[in-house]
């Protein structure tokens, strides 16, 4: 089969177009042909070896974590037949025609395949991270990166459970906040007043999904740390602030996402054979989507 992969750490030019050999499932696993995979900022990390330390990988090294694709060989007590379409997260590595999987879900009808490749992590991320805030209806809670990948399921999560959201991205997208049900705020100097304007009663919790060097003044506007979260600011360790990080990769949290119908925004998509290029889009912080590989 063809797949990206790396024999060492590197530049996005280290991911390499690969013949590879075709995996076998194991019990419980099925092999899946992939019709999309999903690019996080984990990917370019492990690549470049930032996450050597704490994420070793054995090279050669075939990335990627999310799928969405067609069920191709079943192991045993797997639960489901060649054919069936399905997405969640593969063990093997999601760059490639074929990758195993165990903790998939049947992919609903009305989802294209890059949009089900591209919610496991996503969606995962803000409901842990909403969970862990425990926010509650009534509350009011603060959202870093409101337009961004994770801060957007975020926000349509937070609105559904009857907690009022205050949305900060920049000016460009305010309109789009606003469209998910929150109150948009512009970032940037002056942010913490006009949350104060916006939320003369105060606010409850924040979620940093931005890493914009907002800790300091989220605290402040909290009035305490305890329901301060950030996803993107390494800067909380230092401050002994809570950084959320490790998901819970089940079934049940694939179907909790389908059922809440909660829908991302789609960034570019690529080949296969432009990994290198998805790498690079997703490391500037800019894409506008969630970026995917898309095969034909």
């Amino acid at each position: 089969m063809r797949a990206i992969t790396i024999t060492r750490y590197g530049e996005p030019d280290v991911l390499q177009l690969t013949d590879a050999p075709v995996p076998e499932p194991g019990p419980g696993q099925v092999r899946v042909a992939v019709k999309a995979a999903g690019v996080n900022p984990i990917d370019w990390k492990i690549r470049s070896g930032a996450m050597a330390e704490v994420r070793p990988v054995d090279f050669p090294h075939i990335l990627g974590l999310e799928l969405a694709g067609v069920v191709d060989a079943v192991g045993e007590g797997a639960g489901f037949a060649v054919g069936d379409e399905v997405f969640g997260w593969s063990e093997t590595g999601t760059y490639a025609e074929y990758a195993l999987a165990s903790t998939v879900i049947r992919k609903p009808a009305g989802f294209s395949w890059a949009e089900a490749a591209a919610l496991p992590i996503t969606g995962e991320t803000a409901l842990r991270v909403l969970g862990e805030l425990e926010v509650k209806p009534g509350e009011t809670v603060v959202i870093h990166g409101a337009s961004g990948q994770v801060g957007r399921i975020a926000t349509q999560a937070a609105v559904a459970l009857g907690a009022t959201v205050i949305g900060l991205a920049g000016a460009s997208s305010l309109d789009e906040v606003k469209a998910l049900g929150a109150v948009p705020v512009q970032y940037g100097d002056g942010w913490v007043p006009r949350v104060r304007s916006a939320a003369p009663d105060g606010v409850d919790a924040v979620f940093d999904a931005a890493g914009f060097g907002v800790l300091g003044d989220s605290v402040e506007l909290l009035g305490s740390p305890d329901r301060l979260i950030t996803i993107a600011d390494p800067a909380a360790y230092a401050q002994g602030l809570k950084f959320s990080a490790g998901g819970e990769e089940t079934q049940a949290v694939l179907e909790d996402l389908v059922a809440r119908g909660l829908k991302l925004k789609l960034g570019s998509s690529y080949a296969l054979a432009d990994a290198a290029s998805a790498h690079r889009e997703s490391a500037t912080g800019h894409a506008g989507g969630k970026i995917t590989l898309t095969f034909g």
